[in-house]
């Protein structure tokens, strides 16, 4: 996969219009953020301008719209404009609010596309993280809503919208990218059925509510100020509404996304699913500092692509890639590894050469990741600059990185380094040639 950076917007622009739950005035303005800033919005009209973070940890309600809060302070209905930045490429912003919910424009996120465009947009130097879904992720729901998450090299969503009574039943499905989110999702408004609007201004919600910025269903019966943008409009603006709520979880994901009767209750469940889920993924990680790329390869994966078997294969895990030019592996160093019986017994150390041999590996990983080097074969060539500054111990658990500083044809050259508890044990830079099997 090509390396991604980051990206935020070049200048800040701003969006007047009325709330959609509280139908309050409102003032809007989004702003460049740093590199792993992520989304905050901003209270600007309360005292000391609070930030929340745009986290499914700050989820408080989910009825008819999403709410985040941090103690006292809330921001209402804050799927639309995070649905609209993710959709766009945005990683890192600030969304400043005078009030407590965006401006509701016409129902839909392409009043926040046509912002985030006015602002336009600038590329970062922090690679972006990815996280590749590897395992198919599931949950339902009483209510009948089902939503899945299927492995996938691109980031789809599939969406089938059931209203009562099996009205208006639509399927929409796409690939989402700045392109499609524009064009495909961004102009799908948001909708309500006629017998909910009592209960929910009986709520005090919709006060801003309108024919102007929502589409209304009475029976069979669509009332609104224009006619359907899309034949399938509803499932439209639930996969608008799935994208923003699923980013709450922190992460971007490539995989598809397949959402049966969908809600705001259950994409925020999911968002927490794939936090947590990611979270139990890398807890095996220690706080060190290492790549920055989002993807891992476990022993099975590993044996897939390399040719060593043991006692000879001396990678477990492939924690993170950085695009094509850097790969960081573990091996977990314990007292049953076959070389300390006889390698300074009554001070059992990890033979040099070893991890020598384990950063070739890496690199072989990292050089046969290419669709073009499949099936071919890493043999070691030569090692230059090589230094082993302190011992490798049983119990140790050994992070090998490698990154690629040149490559032509068939030979390679990789800068590799081993680091145990942050601390870099030995390093090298080394030559292999890439054969056919």
């Amino acid at each position: 996969m090509p390396l991604e950076l980051e990206q935020t917007l070049a200048s800040q622009a701003t969006l007047e219009g009325t709330s959609l739950h509280t139908g309050e005035k409102v003032t809007l303005t989004i702003k460049p953020a740093p590199e792993g800033h992520g989304f905050k919005f901003r209270r600007i009209d309360l005292l000391d301008q609070p930030f929340i973070d745009a986290d499914v940890d700050k989820v408080k309600t989910v009825e008819r719209a999403t709410t985040l809060a941090e103690g006292s302070v809330k921001v209402h209905t804050v799927e639309h404009v995070i649905s609209a930045l993710t959709g766009m490429g945005v990683d890192n912003a600030i969304i400043e609010m005078d009030s407590n919910e965006p401006p509701i424009g016409d129902g839909s996120s392409k009043p926040f596309v046509d912002l985030i465009k006015k602002a336009g947009i600038v590329t970062q130097t922090a690679p972006r993280k990815i996280w590749e879904i590897r395992e198919p992720i599931h949950q339902e729901t009483g209510d009948g809503c089902m939503i899945t998450i299927v492995p996938s090299k691109t980031f789809r969503v599939s969406v089938t919208n059931v209203g009562p009574d099996g009205r208006f039943t639509q399927y929409f499905s796409s690939e989402v990218n700045p392109t499609t989110y524009e064009k495909e999702i961004a102009p799908a408004r948001t909708f309500v059925y006629y017998e909910d609007v009592k209960p929910l201004l009986d709520k005090g919600l919709i006060k801003g509510g309108s024919l102007e910025n929502a589409v209304v269903v009475r029976g069979q019966e669509v009332m609104s100020k224009e006619a359907l943008r899309f034949s399938n409009e509803f499932a439209r603006h639930k996969a608008l509404d799935v994208i923003g709520d699923l980013m709450l979880s922190g992460k971007r994901i490539l995989g598809h996304v397949i959402a049966v009767k969908p809600g705001h209750g259950p994409n925020t469940t999911m968002a927490a699913t794939l936090k947590r889920e990611y979270a139990r993924m890398r807890s095996m990680v220690p706080p060190i500092n290492i790549p920055l790329g989002e993807a891992v390869l476990d022993i099975n994966d590993v044996l897939k692509i390399l040719p060593h078997r043991y006692p000879f294969l001396l990678v477990d895990r492939i924690v993170d890639f950085e695009g094509d030019a850097k790969c960081t592996g573990i091996k977990n160093v314990t007292i049953n590894e076959p070389f300390f019986p006889g390698h300074f017994p009554g001070h059992p150390v990890m033979p040099g050469v070893l991890q020598l041999e384990a950063m070739a590996q890496v690199s072989s990983v990292l050089m046969l990741r290419k669709p073009e080097n499949q099936g071919k074969i890493g043999y070691f060539m030569s090692a230059d600059g090589v230094k082993w500054r302190r011992p490798v111990l049983p119990g140790d658990t050994l992070f090998i990185e490698a990154e690629v500083i040149k490559i032509r044809g068939s030979i390679g050259q990789t800068r590799c380094r081993c680091l145990v508890n942050g601390e870099v044990v030995s390093e090298g830079e080394l030559k292999f040639a890439l054969i056919s099997n």
